[in-house]
């Protein structure tokens, strides 16, 4: 059993990354001393069809100071998010909760228009001390029905992610997402709906006390950095939510659209875990 970065290599296969990753993957023969031969290239041979349109990664860039091998510094384009209006009794008030109350709230709230569609509130999963916190962005129709967040193929992607990570959501991970309730037709939550919904996430962080948070999608990203600024731009370095590093990486339904990009959302996994290992 090979380890990459104290990874698992059969949850690197099963997210078909391991192909990118090893030096145990397949590779072509060994090209003459004299010929050129071009830098990163891939064994094609060894992915899947989906998998073998992307094109080779290009070279690793010098590592800064602080940064793990292959990050380069990426400074955001400040774009400021719009501020709703929010109500500082309520914001207060859900701050005070307790788990079991905070829980009971959110599954009655109808502070926007997405409870009047919703089966039921969808709160969140996991270990309430738990030292990692994933942060998507709202339910879907499988979340809707059954009541936790990230159970559809999204779900089972996220899943084989924290594998390969070495965790599991229910021990070192709590799940939860920017709004509790379903988007009609899964649209993305407008910043009246995620503002509707912050007191509830806000006070999760609180209770949950992470030592690092990851932002699953551009809603979470924008939500919890306050930034419109695009994913390319957010990604490769860590940004801070109440004194919390988070780290921006797509969300796992993007992934299934875009398979390449899973080598993206991997090297967001490695700084994640190097950031999480910094005192």
């Amino acid at each position: 059993m090979h380890n990459l970065a104290g990874f698992s290599e059969d949850a690197l296969r099963e997210l078909e990354l391991w192909p990118w990753l090893s030096l145990a993957a397949p590779t072509a023969p060994t090209a003459p001393a004299d010929a050129a031969a071009p830098a990163n290239t891939v064994g094609r041979a060894a992915l899947s069809p989906a998998a073998s349109t992307a094109i080779d990664a290009p070279a690793a860039a010098p590592r800064p100071a602080g940064m793990p091998g292959g990050y380069r510094k990426k400074e955001p384009v400040p774009v400021a998010v719009p501020v709703p209006v929010i109500d500082p009794v309520r914001v207060a008030q859900i701050g005070g909760l307790n788990w079991d109350e905070l829980h009971a709230s959110a599954a009655a709230c109808q502070a926007c228009g997405l409870c009047k569609q919703r089966k039921q509130a969808v709160f969140g999963v996991g270990a309430r001390e738990a030292p990692w916190l994933f942060v998507g962005e709202g339910p879907g129709a499988d979340e809707d029905q059954q009541g936790e967040p990230f159970v559809g193929q999204a779900g089972k992607l996220l899943d084989a992610m924290l594998a390969a990570a070495g965790l599991q959501r229910g021990r070192e991970v709590y799940i939860a997402n920017v709004v509790k309730c379903r988007p009609p037709g899964n649209r993305t939550p407008n910043a009246d709906e995620a503002a509707a919904c912050a007191p509830y996430l806000d006070r999760q962080i609180d209770l949950i006390q992470p030592r690092l948070i990851v932002a699953l999608g551009k809603t979470a990203v924008t939500r919890l950095t306050a930034s419109e600024a695009s994913m390319a731009s957010m990604r490769g370095q860590v940004h801070q939510y109440r004194n919390i590093p988070v780290i921006a990486t797509y969300h796992p339904a993007y992934l299934l659209r875009n398979l390449p990009d899973k080598v993206k959302a991997w090297e967001d996994l490695m700084l994640a875990k190097a950031t999480f290992g910094t005192p």
